[in-house]
């Protein structure tokens, strides 16, 4: 899957990679820490330092070269510049359903549409693996969850105090689900 775009005279790609070499972790690891220096709740405190976040992707790299994971990046003139992550590998009875988890882009490239291009190429690629229930949460009235309410996801609810955010202040989740049967 490929999608190709321009806006506001900025160039940016999307492509799913079949495995994460070095080059790539690198580059993920920048964005990540990038996202996370940004209050971006990914699952990290700040500060990221660089080893945590490559050992992170190199955990995403063994999941994605194992068929347990499907990973999108987005790429600008610049290198990369955003990723989600669609968790394939779950229970034997939920063989029709994905999480998306991990949706970042980088601060130098927000607001350019790459957020919701992200998600929509998920979308495609979930059904392109015989996946049409998607799950995910996300901060609750933070960006994320604005952008799935806005592309239709549907919101199930709140949960107070889940996690902290990078500046470890707890803050809730907001869980929402996509069903792309009917699409």
């Amino acid at each position: 899957m490929e999608a190709d775009r321009t806006q506001g005279g900025r160039a940016w790609s999307i492509r799913r990679l079949d495995k994460l070499v070095s080059a790539d972790i690198d580059a993920l690891s920048g964005v990540l820490i990038d996202c996370v220096d940004g209050d971006g709740s990914l699952g990290f405190l700040r500060p990221l330092e660089r080893g945590r976040a490559r050992a992170f992707w190199e955990g995403v790299a063994l999941a994605v070269q194992g068929g347990e994971r499907a990973i999108l990046v987005a790429e600008d003139e610049r290198g990369l510049c955003g990723s989600v992550q669609l968790v394939l590998g779950l229970p034997e009875n939920q063989p029709h359903r994905a999480d998306v988890t991990k949706l970042m882009v980088h601060r130098r490239a927000r607001r350019l549409g790459l957020g919701a291009a992200l998600v929509r190429a998920a979308e495609s690629t979930a059904l392109g693996c015989g996946r049409d229930l998607l799950v995910l949460d996300a901060v609750t009235g933070g960006d994320a969850a604005r952008l799935y309410a806005r592309l239709g996801w549907v919101r199930v609810g709140d949960i107070p105090g889940f996690a902290l955010t990078p500046r470890g202040v707890r803050c809730g989740t907001t869980v929402f689900y996509r069903d792309l049967s009917g699409r």
